[in-house]
């Protein structure tokens, strides 16, 4: 007989939350690594090491992970004042959420 530990089946209960629903689990994951890259620019631009190009910054931002992008910003204070970032970056979120709405109004699960 197996015995399954507490820790492994909340373990597993997570893993089947998330596989079912691979959206939620790409915002997560995109979200918290456009967090992890703004915080890692910010270190490499305080010690001159190699940065993040900003349209990397940016491309991950519009594919969904913005909220990431913004937390990112304000958390390590980093690309909240540098223009053209900032209006790029707005559009990217305009664009983000334009797409998002579409698809979810042209999805086959929503009622019409």
């Amino acid at each position: 007989m197996i015995s399954l530990s507490p820790p492994t089946i909340c373990n597993s209960a997570v893993a089947s939350i998330l596989t079912s629903y691979p959206v939620v689990m790409w915002l997560l994951l995109i979200n918290v690594l456009t967090m992890v890259m703004y915080g890692a620019d910010k270190m490499a631009a305080r010690k001159g090491m190699r940065r993040v190009p900003e349209a990397t910054l940016l491309v991950f931002g519009v594919t969904g992970g913005w909220p990431g992008a913004i937390l990112g910003q304000q958390l390590f204070r980093h690309k909240t004042q540098k223009q053209p970032f900032k209006t790029y970056f707005f559009i990217s979120v305009v664009v983000s959420i334009a797409v998002m709405a579409t698809a979810y109004h042209f999805s086959p699960f929503t009622s019409s």
